[in-house]
């Protein structure tokens, strides 16, 4: 199956994603699942990684400004939502299902890490550098690809930090 066949049986959140990871200039392939993996743990599972290794996607409301943030962080961390604001400069809320689309053009369980409706100030975990590789949602429950979690900032537009 050629690429361009492979594209168009995604489904089109995850096509999305995919021509956003190509127009980034990265290689990396989406796929889809025949099942959902809403979780960490189940992504995991799927495809036969570590937890630490799923690079999740969670966005949170500034409280003052109300501006968009994305943090990817490891599968295995909790963020801390004050290192978060520490950077950010203002408090952070968990962004209600709604903002999250209305933000990110994808509903929560399969926010990837580019791909956007809108700019998102971006937050990349510094643990997901200690992998060899991570997987990371892409735009469905379904869908995800695996990458170099080095080139997260890039593809992200994030800025590496510690997070939990």
């Amino acid at each position: 199956m050629s690429a361009a066949e492979a594209a168009q049986q995604l489904s089109e959140s995850a096509r999305r994603v995919q021509d956003a990871i190509a127009n980034r200039g990265f290689p990396y392939r989406v796929f889809e699942l025949l099942v959902p993996v809403r979780t960490a743990a189940d992504a995991a599972r799927e495809v036969g990684c570590t937890v630490g290794q799923i690079a999740k996607s969670l966005v949170f409301r500034a409280e003052r400004s109300g501006r968009p943030v994305l943090v990817i962080t490891s599968g295995a961390n909790r963020v801390n939502e004050a290192r978060i604001a520490e950077q950010l400069g203002e408090g952070v809320l968990r962004a209600d299902p709604g903002f999250v689309r209305e933000q990110t053009g994808f509903a929560i369980g399969g926010i990837p890490p580019l791909g956007h409706a809108h700019p998102l100030v971006t937050y990349v975990d510094q643990d997901l550098l200690a992998f060899g590789d991570v997987w990371a949602a892409a735009g469905h429950p379904n869908a995800l690809f695996r990458l170099d979690p080095h080139d997260l900032p890039r593809l992200s537009g994030g800025q590496v930090v510690q997070v939990a």
